[in-house]
């Protein structure tokens, strides 16, 4: 989708996300993989080369993902000097739900999002023999700590606390996820608009 732009040269056809970035809003949408992963890097490498002091707001409505693309993004989240904030705009199911719940510059959700939180999935199917059956197994026991103590670190919650909660598909509406720890503030959509 494009959108017109006036400039000195006269109205000018540029698309929405390019406008988007100028403001510095990127979006985390549909599922999470390699492509929305590196996609994800280069605009913030960008923005942080552009301005490393002014906030960039990341919205999230996403099912979720491959773990291992959603652990490039945290990673990117965490080191980034430019300030991220994340707002949940519909729904951060997941990997999304750790991506939003990661923010230490601001976690916010419109009052109709949902957040959901479970155990790693073990996506495809399965087989080989009982070792390497073992072997992915123990891969994803070890994930799933991993993703525990990431959840716990950025709620205040206790590992043993997540992995309750995380036994099974767990939604929360927004002020269950404020009173979980996940968010920090139920907002309006006015709220994005500001610069």
């Amino acid at each position: 989708m494009n959108v017109q732009v006036k400039s000195s040269n006269g109205i000018a056809l540029v698309p929405i996300e390019s406008r988007l970035m100028a403001n510095r809003k990127i979006f985390i949408e549909g599922e999470i993989d390699a492509d929305t992963a590196c996609d994800f890097v280069k605009k913030v490498m960008l923005l942080n080369s552009e301005d490393s002091q002014k906030p960039i707001d990341v919205l999230i409505n996403s099912p979720g993902g491959e773990i291992n693309s959603g652990m490039l993004m945290y990673d990117v989240i965490q080191a980034s000097k430019a300030p991220i904030r994340l707002f949940c705009i519909g729904k951060a199911y997941s990997m999304g739900a750790v991506l939003f719940a990661c923010g230490n510059h601001g976690r916010y959700m419109l009052p109709h999002g949902e957040l959901m939180i479970h155990e790693p999935l073990l996506g495809g199917r399965v087989g080989g023999n009982s070792s390497s059956i073992k072997s992915i197994s123990d891969s994803l026991l070890e994930t799933k700590k991993k993703l525990n103590k990431i959840l716990a670190k950025h709620t205040g919650k206790s590992e043993k606390a997540i992995e309750k909660a995380s036994n099974h598909d767990h939604y929360f509406s927004p002020e269950e996820s404020v009173a979980f720890g996940l968010c920090d503030e139920i907002i309006d959509f006015s709220r994005i608009m500001e610069d």
